[in-house]
């Protein structure tokens, strides 16, 4: 348009001049400057083709008078004149459009002048502008002049003048802020400069180009977060000028060499600190762009390239060499593959990514030798992971060949990524994590430059109770890395091996371990010294139980004698110890407290995981050395806790290790069998007396000290310790049920009673000041928590006394207990102090006082229900003790008691029980795992608690059905980030014991899948004879099914795996669950709305589930028949969308006529009412009816039916005509697909009855979401609620679980999320491109189309364009409508449903009807496409992916398939694999992608052209 301007202008006088002077009068508009601009360029355009007829010898000072006379006064006058500010409003537009005008005009005019004088004294006035610093609007200016005339200098004449310029361009340029921040005036002309001014000055090469280098290279220091944007702005500018291609076209004038950016370590550095540090993403852009084009560069050069560290020594920053091209090429490719999809931060765009870390790894390691691995870890230690990454990066870590590639420094790193673990909530992930972090120090430490010392630290920051748990895969994979390197490691010191079978250095360690472990401390400061950190005991027992561990190994096929002696050998300093606590009373207080931690923890990690000790060796010998010492150690515990001698705060940590101590030893006399009299039991009196003497002594008006309070505290400990064994032990059981001194005065204890706080003494000065504990507060209220501990306890053996009112005892003996309200109102004043995690006890006493006081006190009961609720719906579900408290709080309102008496009186209670019920539902979707609890608690206490649960009454549970209703359909949608934490934790669960988390971690069963499975389970027990499981089951279908209707009035249309679409399919299953328990009039009360469901228009899996419980009413009760023959009565239009489930039904015809005595009634009315249906005007209602036509004909055949006789001859051959269609048209393809649909050929609703068919299989094949199917294994991983032994239907007797999904369903179904199982490495992946070196070719477009001479007036290609992955009804309709423009031959759609959307409607504008469209569901894809593939067609993605081509490039063959992707995901990562090619479309600006239809228009008329010059050629 410009150039036709130009002539335009031109040939209306043949004297420029007189152009250019009318052109340089009037106002200075932007369409003025650029005119003359045009016509500037059209002149030179001409001079430089030699045609220089128009005043060729006047153009040179016309071009001067120009310059002098207007550009140059018009651009002094920008300069000074404001810019509008930081906004850009229309004047600054206009402003800067008039800027850019008049400097190209400036460069023609210099071109124009012939030489570079008036060039150079443009440049010297506008750098002059550019250094004296003025306002922005006039750096702008002098920025577009520089940018205009700088080509026009002369390297070589002109050298200075260009240094210079180039130093300012670049003090400009870097004085951009770097923050990513917006952009004002200062950073315009920044961008302005690095844009244009200093590409510019790069063609001039020589002088302008080294100036620019050099000052670059001049700030010493690579550039810090801040200021590294800037940098990479001026690199990436002059990126054709530091990193050239080989060949590239160079100006003649500039032939020398320029530097090589490759070589320079600061330039790698840059690029490092862009790619690492860089808050914003168009820096982290620009690193990558000049990475790739180094990379691209080197590939090209061939020759070898190195650069070093700025040190000289370490790892090379890059290298390229020519014999390794291939894998180099290979490895930056999954480099910058991975760094722009992490970019993208799109979740399932990265995970098929993730895997090509581990090539990345493995080639990395095998290069570099380790260093680069060892920067990889430290850089992993320098951030804050989520669960998800940090577990990837592990494994990837873990899956690197084993090799000697790290030392010291690396297994430092690790530990520090170790940490980073720790953060996460996710606890599963975190354990998975620490598993794979261990297998890599084990895999890749070089174990002769680390010592057993180093080692040992390293496993210390491992979480046992989360990986590394004895017993496990993974401690027996360490203890056999340790029994092949022991001999290997690094000697930190010489060891003592005096005593051992034979010198090995980890039993040396391991001694001496214990050995200096167990040597008194050098300094005590005397009673007062605080008890010692635990770690070091935990790291001995650890140490310890690895070595025997690794010496049971070597003598597993020789002597057994041997672990028992090396077991003694490093315990025998211990036991010494230990046996001298009872009669030492001499021995330094800090030993024993060590020799008490060591023991602790020997027990605690000896414990096997994930199986029995009973055949434990090591445990075994353990126990039995600690039961040597159990009588010294419980007469020094009872010394020290009764004795006066723990008097300091600090003292109170020692008395919770010796209570600690006390409670394992009982537990291990119990596992050996409890003797009386044995040492346990004669300490067991004496301290509770000692306690409760201490306790009621008084201080008789004195100031209490601080050695009384702290040994009250003690004592009210003991005792809660000794009231929670007697507990759990039965054997400890003092005396009788008659309350004795000892119930009577943990009765009479002053509830909630708190110690004053005394001042502070002599003795306690220092020690308390800095003591451990955190205050006196948490003192009090560890104080409050044991009196409720013991009051607990009472409640308990005495449970039988609690009255269920005050008032009736006037003297009792024991007053906490047969005052009930009183003590619950102090439960509840004790719920206002304690912190919430010391309320378990106060809860414990509530589930006990509440349902005696129910009926009597019922708002003080509905008080105590809200003030549990309050502290539960406070804590976090990552909070250690809210699973705990959310238990006992639901095993106290939901006690069976209560729920019995509150429905019984129906007050407060009972409305506020429920209202807590709804508020835990609603809990549940943020906090997962809270409804299990729920369910699972009311399910077990409602039946399992029986023997025989057929005669459990359930009449309780029908007052809170509503319950099993909400559990019956629960699940929520989650975001695709919280689906995939769902899946990984299911991968590591599915990994089994091959991951030691699995067997460390409990199962906690908090799936949202484990709510509905334990109502199943529930369901399932029920009996349907017993009158009150009947009620309970009839109350519950009714309100299913009035769900169903409420769910299908709320939305008319909904779409596939949406909310609504679950929850309906949800309601059939438990529906079909629960159908065996119905009788028949029941069934007359419901049959109504079972069949008024089949009305409605639902999705494919609710069809079948409706379908498949007709079939079963029909063959249990054939007195419904009547009611179902009524259903085909309706009015044709009520019929369209639901006629073909009754079809479905009749097509089982055979199953439903079993229990029909005379069959041939039913044959003919089936058969009359299938014959009229074969008529229908709608061809799936034609197929439908054909299928079960073809079924109920053979059921005559087979019963003689002697009145179709005369019909035997049409029916037959009507059949016949169908099976053996001619051609291969959509018609026959369609009967072909129903019938080897899995519900008409391989389904039979009696044999598949059973839970793996309803709640994995029938969605499977249905086309639901993966979130869906419940795996059978879940079933009987829940062990909660029991099956009875004769429960039968598990698993599916038939071939249906082997069938895939046919192509044929009843209603469209939505894309399957479920992708492969098999992501190891995926041939290509969707990547975001980086817009950097596309250059669009000129294309003709003015193209016609041959005449149309098809059938319907339009030629037809042999395209097809595959739409089925998208949504949107408007992209869809867009699509149509362009398809049947350009003559495609087909599109093919998800659904043919969307023709009918007025949105589809509104954008194709009836291309519908003059299109073929074919209907292929998105799981049916991969079939098509292989089909059509073997038709000849080469099926092209239109994605971008890491090998896809670009449009301009690819050459379309005559047979072409077009796959579209999902307008939010794109195409998937297991149909990328199907594609022939992957095609992307060259993209110039900032945002990374396109609408779907306009992406899919570009693509079709690409081809169309493409055709459309192939057959001009051949015409040709």
């Amino acid at each position: 348009m410009e150039w036709v301007l130009a002539e335009a202008l031109l040939s209306q006088s043949r004297d420029p001049r007189v152009l250019l002077g009318a052109l340089c009068r009037g106002e200075a508009s932007a369409e003025r400057v650029e005119t003359l601009c045009f016509l500037l360029q059209r002149l030179e355009d001409e001079e430089a083709r030699g045609g220089g007829g128009r005043g060729a010898g006047a153009l040179p000072e016309a071009a001067r008078e120009v310059a002098a006379g207007y550009l140059v006064p018009l651009l002094r006058g920008l300069r000074g004149r404001p810019a509008g500010g930081s906004d850009p409003g229309p004047p600054a537009r206009h402003r800067r459009r008039v800027l850019r005008a008049a400097g190209a005009a400036l460069r023609s005019c210099a071109r124009l002048a012939g030489g570079s004088q008036l060039a150079a004294a443009l440049a010297e006035e506008a750098l002059r502008d550019l250094l004296a610093g003025g306002p922005a609007p006039g750096a702008e200016a002098a920025v577009e002049v520089l940018a205009a005339v700088g080509p026009c200098l002369r390297p070589r004449e002109d050298g200075p003048l260009l240094e210079r310029v180039a130093q300012a361009a670049l003090a400009l340029a870097l004085a951009a802020d770097g923050d990513g921040g917006e952009a004002g005036p200062a950073e315009d002309a920044a961008a302005l400069a690095a844009g244009r001014l200093l590409p510019a000055l790069g063609q001039c090469g020589g002088a302008a180009l080294r100036a620019v280098w050099d000052g670059l290279g001049a700030a010493g220091a690579p550039p810090g977060p801040g200021r590294v944007g800037p940098q990479l702005l001026v690199l990436s500018a002059l990126a054709e000028r530091l990193l050239p291609e080989p060949g590239a076209d160079r100006d003649p004038r500039t032939r020398e060499e320029g530097p090589d950016a490759r070589r320079c370590w600061r330039f790698w550095r840059t690029v490092q600190a862009g790619l690492a540090q860089a808050q914003d993403a168009l820096t982290r852009k620009r690193a990558r762009y000049l990475l790739q084009r180094a990379v691209e560069v080197s590939a090209e050069l061939g020759a070898r390239c190195a650069c070093g560290p700025q040190e000289g020594n370490g790892p090379s920053l890059f290298w390229w060499s020519e014999k390794k091209k291939d894998e180099l090429l290979k490895f930056w490719e999954n480099y910058i593959l991975i760094m722009e999809t992490l970019e993208g931060n799109q979740i399932h765009v990265i995970k098929p990514v993730l895997p090509k870390l581990n090539s990345l790894f493995e080639y990395a390691v095998s290069e570099e030798n380790g260093s680069f691995l060892l920067k990889c870890i430290q850089k992993m230690s320098s951030r804050h992971w989520c669960a998800i990454p940090i577990l990837f990066l592990s494994k990837a870590l873990a899956n690197v060949p084993r090799c000697k590639a790290l030392g010291i420094e690396a297994l430092l790193a690790l530990r520090d990524v170790l940490q980073c673990t720790m953060i996460t909530h996710q606890i599963l992930l975190r354990g998975a994590a620490q598993c794979y972090l261990l297998q890599t120090a084990m895999n890749l430490v070089d174990v002769e430059k680390v010592s057993l010392s180093d080692i040992s630290t390293f496993l210390m920051c491992l979480r046992q109770e989360e990986s590394l748990g004895r017993g496990t895969s993974l401690w027996t994979e360490l203890c056999d890395w340790l029994r092949v390197n022991e001999n290997c490691f690094r000697r930190a010191s010489d060891c003592s091996c005096v005593g051992l079978p034979e010198t090995s250095s980890l039993n040396a360690y391991v001694k001496n371990l214990v050995q200096e472990y167990m040597k008194s401390p050098a300094l005590e400061t005397g009673e007062n010294c605080f008890m010692p950190d635990w770690f070091e005991a935990k790291l001995v027992a650890m140490m310890v139980l690895l070595a025997v561990d690794v010496e049971g190994m070597k003598s597993q096929y020789s002597e057994k004698r041997r672990t028992q002696n090396v077991l003694r050998i490093f315990l025998d300093p211990l036991l010494e110890s230990l046996m001298k606590l009872g009669t030492n009373a001499y021995m330094p207080l800090l030993k024993t407290d060590r020799c008490l931690q060591l023991l602790v923890k020997l027990l605690h990690t000896c414990m096997l995981k994930g199986s029995s000790t009973q055949d434990d060796e090591v445990f075994t010998l353990l126990q039995n050395f600690v039961m040597s010492t159990a009588e010294s150690i419980s007469e020094f515990i009872l010394r020290r806790l009764t004795m006066n001698e723990l008097s300091s705060v600090s003292d109170l940590d020692r008395c919770h290790l010796y209570l600690m101590v006390l409670t394992e030893l009982i537990n291990l006399h119990l596992k050996v069998g409890w003797k009386r009299g044995n040492p346990i039991w004669r300490v067991i009196s004496p301290l509770k007396n000692a306690s409760i003497r201490h306790l009621q002594e008084m201080d008789h008006g004195q100031e209490p000290t601080l050695g009384t309070q702290v040994q009250r505290v003690i004592s009210m400990a003991a005792l809660a310790t000794v009231c929670e064994a007697t507990d759990r032990t039965p054997e400890l059981q003092l005396g009788s049920l008659e309350a004795g001194p000892t119930e009577r005065f943990l009765s009479a204890l002053p509830l909630n009673h708190t110690l004053q706080k005394p001042h502070a003494e002599e003795e306690s000065s220092l020690c308390e000041e800095s003591s451990s504990s955190q205050g006196w507060g948490k003192i009090v209220a560890q104080y409050i928590h044991d009196q409720w501990v013991c009051l607990s306890f009472l409640l308990k053996k005495y449970h039988t006394l609690i009255p269920t009112s005050e008032g009736e005892i006037l003297e009792p003996i024991l007053p906490a207990v047969q005052m009930p309200v009183r003590t619950l109102q102090a439960a509840l004043e004790a719920l206002t102090v304690l912190p919430s995690d010391q309320v378990l006890p106060v809860f414990h006493c509530m589930k006990i006082l509440v349902p005696k006081l129910l009926t009597s006190s019922e708002s003080l009961c509905v008080e105590s229900f809200d003030m549990a609720w309050k502290i539960i719906s406070a804590l976090s579900n990552t909070q250690l003790v809210f699973w705990s408290n959310l238990k006992a709080f639901v095993q106290f309102v939901f006690d069976t008691k209560v729920l019995t008496t509150a429905a019984k009186i129906k007050g407060q209670a009972y409305f506020k029980i429920k209202e807590i019920m709804y508020k835990i539902i609603e809990m549940s979707a943020i906090k997962t795992g809270v409804f299990n609890t729920l369910i699972s608690y009311c399910c077990k206490s409602w039946i399992v608690s029986a023997s025989n649960v057929s005669q459990v009454s359930l009449s309780t549970a029908k007052n809170y059905s509503e319950l099993v209703l909400e559990a019956c359909i629960f699940g929520t949608v989650f975001r695709r980030d919280q689906r995939l934490i769902q899946d990984v934790q299911t991968y590591i669960e599915n990994l089994g014991h091959d991951c030691a988390a699995n067997t460390v971690i409990e199962n906690t069963k908090r799936e949202d899948h484990y709510v509905r499975i334990c109502a199943v389970k529930f369901l399932c027990l029920l009996d349907g004879s017993n009158m009150s499981h009947k009620l309970f089951v009839e109350d519950l279908a009714i309100k299913l099914l009035d769900k169903d209707e409420l769910v299908s009035k709320s939305r008319t249309r909904y779409y596939v795996n949406s909310q609504q679409h679950r929850v309906k399919n949800r309601i059939w299953q438990a529906l079909l669950v629960i159908f065996p328990r119905f009788d028949q009039n029941f069934l007359n009360r419901i049959i109504d709305k079972i069949f008024r469901a089949g009305f409605i228009n639902n999705q494919a899996s609710i069809k079948y589930f409706i379908e498949w419980i007709i079939i079963l009413i029909l063959h249990k009760f054939p007195q419904f028949l009547p009611k179902f023959w009524d259903c085909f009565s309706y009015g044709e239009e009520n019929l369209k969308t639901s006629i073909c489930t009754f079809l479905s039904v009749l097509s089982h015809l055979d199953i439903i006529a079993q229990n029909i005595p005379e069959k041939k009634p039913i044959l003919k009315q089936a058969f009359i009412i299938v014959l009229q249906w074969c008529f229908s005007h709608n061809f799936s209602i034609r197929l439908y009816a054909l299928v079960a036509l073809k079924k109920i004909w053979s059921m005559c055949k087979t019963w003689h039916v002697e009145e179709f006789d005369a019909l035997t001859s049409v029916i037959e051959s009507s059949l016949s005509q169908v099976e053996n269609m001619p051609g291969a048209g959509n018609a026959k393809k369609n009967w072909q697909r129903i019938q080897e649909h899995f519900f008409f050929e391989t389904f039979h609703p009696l044999k598949d009855y059973c839970l793996e068919t309803i709640f994995y299989i029938l969605p499977r094949l249905s086309g639901l979401v993966e979130d869906e199917w419940i795996a059978i294994g879940k079933f009987t991983r829940f062990t909660d609620i029991p099956l009875d032994s004769g429960f039968q239907w598990y698993l599916s007797p038939t071939q249906l679980c082997e069938r895939k999904p046919g192509d044929w369903a009843q209603q469209d179904i939505g894309s399957n999320s479920g992708e492969a199982d098999d992501q190891s490495e995926w041939t290509d992946v969707q990547k975001k491109i980086i817009p950097w070196k596309n250059n669009v070719p000129d294309l003709d477009l003015e193209l016609v189309f041959q005449d149309r001479v098809a059938k319907l007036g339009k030629s037809i290609s042999r395209l097809i364009v595959v739409a089925s992955l998208i949504d949107k009804p408007t992209n869809l309709g867009g699509l149509c409508r362009t398809c049947e423009v350009f003559g495609a031959s087909a599109l093919t759609v998800g659904s043919l449903q969307c023709t009918r959307d007025k949105q589809f409607q509104c954008l194709s504008v009836s291309a519908e009807q003059w299109l073929p469209l074919v209907e292929v569901r998105p799981p049916q894809l991969i079939d098509f496409l292989q089909q059509k593939k073997a038709e000849g067609y080469t099926v092209i993605g239109v994605e971008q992916t890491a090998r896809s081509v670009d449009l301009t490039q690819y050459s379309f063959p005559e047979r072409s398939l077009l796959l579209l992707g999902n307008e939010r995901e794109g195409i998937p990562a297991n149909l990328i694999q199907q594609l022939d090619v992957c095609v992307e479309i060259p993209q110039r600006g900032i945002i990374r992608s396109l609408n779907v239809h306009v992406s899919g228009a570009l693509l079709i008329w690409e081809y169309t052209r493409q055709q459309l010059l192939k057959h001009g050629d051949t015409e040709s």
